[in-house]
């Protein structure tokens, strides 16, 4: 009999579905081929770009193309689904009108675990890193705030910079670098006189940015990174299918 499978509507973009593939076989704990969980990925480079259709750039809309997907995902009999792509969440109602196969929500899922780790008694201030798509969309800001945090998002010239680590950095495949990565960090968390932001957690919610987490990790920071914990609960209920 057929072990269940989940579906990964990927390659939004590709790099960033190899990384966290790459965490979800790494934390399967695998010794033996049949000890890797069940999955197919599509890994679909045609999908446009979320946030240019967001922002009213582009004309090209995403929606029916991850929908095709879903539908494909759903046809072959997959138990779950997820969308390691943050900006596309903002059309996350709309997706699971299309099934009844559930779609993990990695951006709930983030906030769940920043409030079971670094709780707003001692962390209330969150500095947001994502694409100017995810800032206009408000998604992670309602979320964040829900939760009771105070929710810090970056000015113009920082958020170019974020794009330049999200664009220039992993999707053009060009080279990945710490210093560059970790000053953005920096500035949310800086606590001088002078800072500006003086956040208590950064929250990664582009997974570009996660390639750079999985490039550069840095474990002492109070570092929120949606594609890694989005990849723990695919395991976890991907092993409790199994059962």
């Amino acid at each position: 009999m057929r072990r269940p499978f989940f579906a990964v509507i990927g390659g939004m973009g590709t790099l960033a579905t190899e990384s966290y593939i790459r965490l979800i076989d790494k934390m399967s704990d695998a010794t033996t081929d049949q000890d890797f969980l069940d999955y197919v990925v599509f890994n679909d480079a045609s999908v446009p770009d979320r946030t240019d259709f967001m922002l009213g750039d582009s004309n090209d809309d995403p929606f029916p193309v991850i929908a095709d997907d879903i539908e494909k995902a759903t046809s072959i009999g997959a138990s779950f689904i997820t969308i390691p792509c943050n900006t596309a969440h903002f059309m996350l109602p709309r997706f699971q009108e299309l099934t009844d196969v559930p779609i993990l929500n990695m951006l709930t899922g983030a906030v769940e675990r920043m409030k079971a780790t670094l709780p707003v008694s001692t962390h209330p201030r969150v500095g947001f890193m994502g694409t100017e798509g995810s800032r206009h969309s408000g998604l992670y800001q309602r979320e964040i705030e829900a939760a009771g945090y105070t929710f810090i998002e970056p000015d113009d010239e920082l958020q170019k910079r974020i794009d330049s680590l999200i664009y220039d950095d992993v999707k053009s495949g060009g080279p990945l670098s710490l210093e560059r990565y970790r000053s953005v960090i920096d500035t949310f968390l800086d606590k001088s006189d002078s800072a500006r932001y003086r956040c208590d957690i950064v929250v990664l919610g582009c997974t570009e940015l996660s390639v750079l987490n999985e490039a550069f990790p840095l474990p002492d920071l109070p570092i929120i990174d949606a594609q890694t914990i989005l990849a723990e609960d695919t395991v976890a209920r991907a092993k409790a299918l199994r059962k």
